[in-house]
């Protein structure tokens, strides 16, 4: 259900540091008036954000059903087709796949020779999709953003900005937070979306994984990214931090895959796992953190959770840098949240391909890494 479209119609920036100002005036009213008549839609008691986002909740104290989770060590194209083949039952129609493409020249984004073989196998008449950012870099307008993409070389099959032409509210059901989040309004074109995602640390979410790909990548660049990441008026364009950013974020991702229903599925790809998010390029932290493999699944929870797992499960040495960044952020509470909303199960079934589909541990998962090699 789309709740209301519109396109953006802000006013042309003038030059200089004048036009700069007052284009952030104008932002700042639209956005205080947007996120009001979001708000009002609440109840007047202000939410409460949930608590222990820094704890980690082992296997054996979790409770509910199990849902299946893939997993191969073939971190290769053939191993992206693999395991994407396991989980695409429901993918059909118009064909959306939300990739982080990355700032120019990054680093650590899905390699795109994975990407171009998938989609000429299984997804031929697919499109990539995205949205600009909220902070200004390569992809803050849709211009940069276009050249950013031809510099990162996706141009082996069409790119949608979703929020090129404007926004869509869709309706959060059962969220706190928001009642409806804004998403580029491109997105309602789509009758399947693959969340083909790097998983990798985060600066605000501790952990980059489907949930962060989706709930922040479709929210649209001015409007849903203000309201998951700051509290209206404030300076700090980050002012919204730890478990009410976590809280904000999932919620934007049930929007979405609410909208697809049972026609959206995931795939974790768990290499060049630096602590910073993609969204950082060139800058991003050095890679210490081991390569393990690809994940995928049709539940959004289950596949996040057992990255986590899997990243628990290694050695001090080889997770030291992502657990700290994982939990000085309160990241963990992306998952809490997640099964509080109904979005999955944090317990699963871990089936191993490269061994007849025989079930394993995350633990089995993280054993016998190899250090880590740029390449």
């Amino acid at each position: 259900m789309i709740l209301f479209t519109a396109k953006r119609s802000l006013p042309t920036r003038p030059q200089g540091k004048r036009g700069k100002r007052f284009s952030r005036i104008i932002l700042t009213i639209i956005l205080c008036i947007l996120f009001s008549a979001n708000m009002t839609a609440q109840t007047n008691k202000q939410p409460t954000p949930g608590k222990d986002g820094n704890k980690y909740v082992s296997y054996d104290q979790r409770t509910g059903n199990e849902s299946v989770v893939y997993f191969t060590r073939n971190l290769s194209a053939e191993g992206l087709i693999q395991a994407y083949e396991q989980v695409s039952a429901h993918i059909e129609g118009n064909i959306g796949v939300k990739l982080h493409t990355g700032e120019q020249n990054g680093p650590n984004i899905i390699p795109r020779p994975w990407v171009k073989a998938l989609m000429d196998k299984d997804l031929q008449s697919a499109t990539i999709i995205e949205t600009n950012t909220y902070y200004e870099g390569d992809r803050y307008t849709t211009p940069q953003h276009r050249k950013t993409l031809e510099v990162n070389g996706w141009t082996f099959c069409p790119v949608d900005i979703m929020d090129e032409e404007g926004t869509a509210l869709l309706p959060v059901v059962g969220g706190k937070w928001f009642k409806e989040m804004s998403v580029g309004s491109h997105l309602t074109h789509y009758d399947s979306m693959v969340a083909l995602t790097h998983f990798k640390g985060h600066t605000m979410g501790g952990f980059g994984g489907s949930n962060k790909n989706i709930g922040i990548g479709c929210a649209d660049g001015r409007i849903g990214k203000a309201w998951i990441h700051t509290i209206p008026g404030d300076d700090n364009q980050w002012s919204i931090a730890e478990e009410e950013f976590m809280e904000r974020m999932t919620e934007s991702t049930k929007a979405t895959i609410d909208h697809f229903g049972k026609h959206v599925t995931y795939v974790n790809v768990m290499r060049n796992m630096s602590v910073s998010c993609d969204c950082e390029g060139l800058a991003a932290e050095p890679v210490v953190t081991p390569d393990v493999g690809i994940l995928s699944s049709t539940d959004i929870l289950a596949i996040d959770q057992a990255c986590i797992d899997i990243i628990y499960a290694m050695t001090a040495d080889e997770h030291h840098d992502m657990l700290e960044r994982i939990e000085t952020r309160h990241g963990l509470r992306q998952l809490s949240y997640m099964k509080e909303l109904g979005m999955g199960n944090d317990r699963y079934v871990l089936i191993d391909l490269d061994n007849g589909g025989c079930r394993i541990t995350a633990a089995d998962a993280a054993k016998d890494l190899k250090p880590f090699v740029s390449k």
